[in-house]
């Protein structure tokens, strides 16, 4: 872990400016997570923080967008605590490709640092990908400090495919050594996500199973419930497998699929990652299903055309699952099939880790059902292992059950961090084992960048699914194609199991009445 130049009670003290602080990731996202650290005490009281954008505003207004999607300010400690917060949130108004503006900036930062008697800062890009470069620029040249460090958080995109990211990827290096640079996914910050370390690395059960002869597939699922709602505009030039699956999903693939790193140094961990994603070969297309949302059975909600932001007769794809394969000892024949999709029948983030069947067995497979570690990331986090019971009773009727550890109600005293919050702690901190480095960018856009060209000029067809349906009808035969079972019997998570519970508390309070 790096250490800062200056720090507070042990607490580094950074000056951070926000790079398009008028937008809306920096509304909804980068300023309610800094206050969130803010109040927890993860960052020093010293900390000061200077919005810089184009959008001309006095500071009430300002402070009105900080903290505009700031929840939960319902105790005089947390209104308090917001009102320090704003008291330490300036903001300069100027142009991204001229020096004026950030020589403007550098005065405001000069001004806050003297009054903090620190020098570090941190540079958060919350901005379009199309002004990536000239912001780094105008920074490298204007406001970067030689009297402490200097860190720079560019949000994804990285780029639209491998030669674009390696043009994005020299212009930032040429500016800034690798170890300034925080390529930020904020699914790496996501509790879940992060706990996959924890759970295989330290549960000797999971480790001694982690492997081809136990595992038959493995399914990682991104859903939305909603689609995108005036958004289509932005969305309609990456579509679905730019936007998560090249990234979100394919990150948390590398840790699932990983090799233990020599140790829990940031490097280390990063070297594991990219070696996973060096034994993948390139998706193909016969290995691709695609699908657009339409509207839905009953009519009440719109096609994805129907978003007056996408271009008329938009082919965009706004579901994709695609097969990946690990050319590795461990994972040889283990498909990785990555699914996501929009306007889906819930809101759902898991991995699904089914095992192989039970083989020579005293009960038929129709009885024992595959096992399966399922990783809910969101909502309701959770780890479960489903399982074959026997059912209560004078039988030897079976049941698939699980081994429940949910969040909800194991941790009913703790908080789950929001992502965000756990990103910019590490990057203050200057531990970068959760973004992504450049030789593991370039991996990621190796591997998809062949299929994309292809979906870009429309030689993978695009199925129409109703909106609020699982997604595209060949989505289970296409997952089936690559190992996976669903069992005949019944299962539901987490209502099985709840109401298990609740019929047994009815069953306890009426032998009682006996």
């Amino acid at each position: 872990m790096t250490a800062s130049a200056g720090a507070n009670n042990g607490r580094p003290v950074f000056t951070i400016i926000v790079l398009g602080a008028s937008g809306d990731l920096a509304k909804k996202k980068t300023f309610p997570a800094l206050f969130g650290l803010f109040l927890h005490g993860h960052i020093s009281p010293k900390t000061r923080i200077v919005g810089y954008a184009r959008t001309k505003m006095d500071r009430p207004e300002f402070l009105k967008r900080v903290s505009q999607y700031i929840k939960n300010v319902n105790t005089a400690k947390v209104k308090a605590a917001l009102a320090q917060f704003l008291d330490q949130c300036t903001y300069v108004a100027g142009p991204y490709d001229q020096d004026s503006g950030f020589l403007a900036l550098e005065q405001e930062v000069q001004r806050v640092e003297r009054d903090v008697k620190a020098h570090d800062r941190l540079f958060y890009m919350a901005l379009p990908p199309s002004v990536f470069i000239p912001v780094a620029n105008g920074l490298k040249k204007n406001c970067y400090t030689t009297q402490g460090a200097n860190r720079l958080i560019v949000e994804k995109p990285f780029g639209m495919d491998l030669e674009s990211s390696r043009v994005l990827s020299k212009a930032l290096g040429a500016l800034y050594r690798e170890d300034e640079i925080y390529r930020i996914d904020h699914y790496l910050g996501k509790e879940m996500v992060k706990n996959i370390m924890i759970l295989r690395f330290t549960n000797q059960i999971f480790r001694s199973c982690w492997d081809k002869d136990h595992i038959s597939n493995v399914q990682i699922t991104f859903k939305e419930k909603i689609g995108t709602e005036g958004r289509g505009g932005y969305f309609d030039e990456f579509g679905i497998m730019r936007d998560v699956m090249q990234n979100h999903l394919l990150q948390i693939l590398t840790l699932i699929a990983m090799e233990t790193p020599r140790s829990s140094n940031a490097e280390d961990i990063r070297d594991a990652k990219v070696d996973v994603l060096r034994a993948i070969p390139e998706v193909i297309e016969s290995e691709v299903l695609l699908g657009q949302y339409g509207r839905s059975e009953d009519g009440t909600q719109p096609s994805y055309l129907d978003d007056d932001t996408v271009p008329k007769g938009s082919k965009t794809a706004t579901f994709a699952a695609a097969a990946f394969h690990i050319q590795s000892p461990r994972w040889e024949g283990v498909p990785f099939v990555l699914k996501c999709g929009k306007a889906l029948d819930q809101p759902k983030v898991e991995v699904r880790i089914q095992f192989k069947d039970m083989g020579n067995t005293l009960f038929h497979k129709d009885v024992a059902a595959r096992n399966e570690l399922v990783i809910r990331v969101q909502p309701q986090e959770a780890v479960y292992l489903k399982m074959t019971q026997k059912l209560p009773g004078l039988g030897m009727d079976t049941v698939v059950s699980e081994l429940d550890l949910s969040y909800a109600s194991r941790f009913t005293n703790l908080s789950v961090p929001d992502a965000y919050e756990n990103l910019i702690l590490d990057a203050i901190l200057g531990e970068q084992s959760n973004f992504v480095r450049s030789d593991e960018l370039d991996e990621a856009w190796r591997i998809f960048t062949p299929v994309l060209h292809k979906i870009d000029r429309g030689l993978v067809p695009v199925e129409i699914y109703p909106y609020g349906s699982r997604g595209p009808k060949q989505l289970a035969d296409f997952v089936a194609r690559f190992g996976f079972e669903r069992h005949n019997q019944t299962y539901s998570w987490p209502e099985t199991s709840q109401t298990a519970v609740a019929q047994a508390l009815a069953a306890a309070a009426a032998e009682s009445k006996l």
